[in-house]
């Protein structure tokens, strides 16, 4: 099982559109997601068959968050100081390599080798496992959908549902190659056999890992929302628990969370309330039988600062991780998470993973989208990503050399040569005497006109001017008619 739980990092193709090419090729692949994302979408529209009950909740969770976001600075303070006296260790980090230095740190100094995690896609930004399993500790997932993509040497494809691009005769085969099972489809025995290997682990680690999925300031209290039960187990069992969450997850006081919990589970899977919401406030207390001995908190930037410095893009940090916006979307439904090649898929993985990485690794996130809408329509905290995506269009275009650049990687679409002929045509359009020279001359040469015209005539024909102008048609109307309109 050890050597299982110890893989190299994916190798993954850095070329979004072949990768989409490859998935739209896959009928098994978008057989998977399709039925995944209607029964979630069916789900969802029967959790809010209240119209005007769900528009108030997002009204209030979109107020709950952006006022968070607003003291954001003084809020992280007033965090670290009620999480420090309530016993809680609270560590900083701008990067994912100074999270995962900080994490490190913690295992070196209590000499573990073990390590279970609950779901945490902070630990997946962190690619925390593989920088563990190079230091030589065991780092096992226990989350069900994470620990089938692990075995399979995968990076989640959802958010919430990280192996939703498997269905029950792929994991059957998986568990059957893997652990030396018996096949069986049964989904309720795939779970138990899983649950049989997990089980032990839990009492042989010396460090769970966490999530956060609202980080309290009032009270100094990390929330984490589950249902397996593993969250519970790994916050528990083990003698150090280590939280690592991003620095947006912060909100002003528990009455913050009740409309957000409401949001994120019936958003997320159509249900009213998850199985386990566990309110974690420091250490095992000597008057308690159970919990750890240790809490840590690391808090990670990774990009989050940048989307904060700007009053549009800012918007970006109100999200709550439901997944909503991946269900109703039409090219996520039929390429799958993979094809992002990053920790975030989905419409929200292309608004938020530039600010990450920079623009220039992910250059064509902002405009895999049909801008239909449906994300921004069904985001529980009224995130406006179709317009963020056409905001990151315009970051992507621009020149790399502008001053006061809003993001890194700014500018890696920016063309000189299409910059030019935009500017010629605006000057066209805005000369009169200059665009009627144009339109005599692109009617009369029509016959030149390239059948090539870039990546457009891929899939389109040339565009092709017209053998009379609407002009010189309009003024053989009016003579026709003895100059009367």
């Amino acid at each position: 099982m050890n050597s299982q739980a110890r893989i190299p990092a994916v190798e993954i193709d850095d070329d979004f559109r072949s990768r989409a090419h490859n998935a739209l090729g896959d009928p098994q692949l978008r057989s998977n997601f399709r039925s995944a994302m209607d029964s979630l979408m069916t789900k969802r529209a029967v959790a809010f068959a209240d119209p005007d009950e769900r528009e108030q909740l997002r009204a209030l969770g979109n107020a709950v968050r952006a006022r968070a976001l607003s003291k954001l600075p003084d809020l992280l303070e007033t965090l670290e100081r009620n999480l420090t006296r309530n016993g809680v260790k609270v560590h900083w980090a701008e990067t994912v390599e100074q999270a995962n230095g900080i994490v490190q740190s913690i295992i070196d100094a209590h000499g573990a080798k073990q390590v279970i995690k609950g779901k945490s896609m902070v630990s997946e930004e962190m690619e925390m496992n593989h920088a563990l399993e190079a230091r030589g500790i065991e780092c096992l997932e226990s989350d069900m959908g994470e620990y089938i993509v692990q075995l399979d040497h995968e990076k989640p494809s959802h958010i919430i549902m990280p192996a939703i691009h498997k269905n029950a005769g792929q994991v059957a085969s998986l568990f059957h190659d893997k652990l030396g099972v018996e096949y069986t489809k049964d989904v309720d025995q795939l779970i138990q056999i899983g649950r049989r290997v997990l089980r032990q682990k839990f009492f042989e680690a010396d460090i769970g890992v966490s999530g956060v999925n609202f980080a309290v300031a009032e009270t100094g209290t990390l929330l984490l929302v589950e249902n397996e039960g593993n969250g519970r187990m790994s916050t528990t069992v083990p003698p150090v628990h280590i939280a690592v969450t991003g620095i947006e997850k912060v909100v002003e006081n528990l009455r913050d969370v009740v409309p957000l919990l409401s949001l994120l589970t019936r958003s997320a899977l159509g249900i009213p309330i998850t199985t386990y919401v566990n309110m974690i406030s420091g250490p095992r207390q000597p008057d308690e039988r159970d919990g750890p001995q240790e809490v840590h908190l690391v808090l990670l930037d990774n990009g989050r600062s940048q989307a904060f410095a700007d009053g549009e893009l800012r918007q970006t940090l109100n999200c709550i991780r439901c997944g909503a916006c991946m269900n109703h979307c039409p090219v996520y439904t039929r390429v799958g998470g993979h094809t992002y090649g990053e920790v975030y898929p989905g419409p929200i993985g292309k608004i938020i993973t530039p600010h990450m990485v920079g623009l220039a690794k992910v250059p064509d996130h902002p405009s895999a989208s049909s801008l239909c809408g449906a994300c921004g329509e069904v985001c529980p905290v009224k995130i406006p990503i179709p317009a963020l995506l056409r905001r990151l269009r315009e970051e992507n275009v621009k020149a790399p050399d502008s001053p006061h650049p809003v993001m890194r990687g700014q500018g890696s679409k920016y063309s000189r040569k299409e910059r030019l002929i935009w500017n010629a045509w605006a000057t066209l359009n805005g000369h009169p005497v200059l665009y009627k020279a144009f339109s005599f001359f692109a009617t009369r040469l029509r016959h030149l006109t390239p059948k090539h015209v870039g990546p457009w005539t891929q899939h389109h024909s040339a565009p092709k001017p017209a053998a009379r102008s609407l002009h010189d048609m309009a003024r053989e109307h009016l003579a026709q008619q003895g100059g009367r309109p």
